[in-house]
């Protein structure tokens, strides 16, 4: 029987099935939902130091392969946050996605969230809030500036996400392992744009936002076989993985473990199991112990 237990900066992982922070995130009942299905671990909705509403709708545009989305990061604030989980249990490893405005903002979240943390992905890369994300992580001086406060800051792991809409990606892989990021995560989504031909206007109120789902796969492969290729630090794939086939791949190509967004909107919680299912069945089909034994086969010359 081969295994899908993973481990990762010293924390132990069922499976190396993640859900990724995005839309179906906000509460604990469906971390634990997600759990429930066959996820690994879980990664929050993006918590800043104030309460976010988040942009008027609308915030998502469905399309043929994938979503393009511009929420606004709503989230309830580091102080809300905590509220929220106070009285829960959780029994998977739950990463706190945190985003700020400068190395200072995301060190103070770092060090109030350390106590419900198992570790933290720090937003580097969201492509639609003014100020924040991508704004800031496109620079690799930046990368390495807030990952360098957040290490000092809390001794969980810390995991930097990675914006693809750059020239290249391992620049900013190279900066958040220089100040001793425990991983880095790729991709976010790309920065993109829908418009309706009878308003004569783009959809979402903020026009532009982030693309997710299918159509990006190829991107985020590619993404995360530079990484893999450059980094000595694991790469976490991220980035329209929808089959089973698909996480193969991601996993063939370097990434140790691997989170689901957009699929979990497009086809219900039960991708989890569906790809956990033929990851094993492809293991043991090829001869192999676990899923360790295939990350990066494909780097090999």
């Amino acid at each position: 029987m081969a295994s899908l237990e993973v481990e990762l900066f010293g924390i132990r992982f069922e499976n190396p099935l993640i859900l990724a922070s995005g839309v179906n995130d906000k509460v604990p009942e469906q971390w634990i939902r997600a759990h429930e299905e066959g996820a690994g671990g879980v990664v929050t909705k993006s918590i800043g130091i104030e309460p976010r509403a988040g942009y008027d709708n609308p915030t998502i545009v469905e399309l043929p392969y994938g979503l393009i989305n511009a929420m606004g990061l709503p989230n309830p604030g580091w102080k809300g946050f905590l509220e929220m989980v106070e009285g829960y249990t959780f029994d998977f490893p739950l990463i706190v996605s945190i985003f700020g405005g400068t190395p200072y903002e995301f060190a103070f979240l770092a060090e109030k969230l350390s106590d419900v943390a198992d570790a933290f992905e720090l937003n580097l890369s969201c492509p639609h809030a003014k100020g924040y994300g991508m704004e800031i992580g496109q620079n690799p001086e930046n990368v390495y500036e807030v990952v360098k406060a957040v290490k000092d800051a809390t001794d969980k792991p810390v995991i930097a996400k990675l914006t693809p809409n750059i020239d290249d990606i391992t620049k900013l892989g190279l900066a958040a392992e220089k100040a001793e990021a425990d991983a880095v995560s790729a991709i976010n989504t790309l920065k993109a744009i829908a418009i309706d031909v009878y308003a004569k206007r783009p959809i979402l109120s903020n026009r532009v936002g982030g693309y997710s789902g299918p159509g990006v796969k190829p991107v985020a492969l590619r993404a995360v076989y530079d990484l893999a290729r450059t980094l000595e630090i694991p790469v976490i794939g991220i980035g329209g993985i929808t089959t089973w086939r698909d996480a193969v791949e991601f996993l063939l190509a370097g990434a140790s473990a691997l989170q689901i967004g957009t699929a979990v909107s497009l086809r219900g919680w039960g991708v989890f199991r569906e790809i956990n299912e033929g990851i094993k069945a492809y293991l043991e089909s090829e001869g192999f112990s676990g899923v360790n034994d295939i990350v990066g086969l494909a780097l090999e010359e």
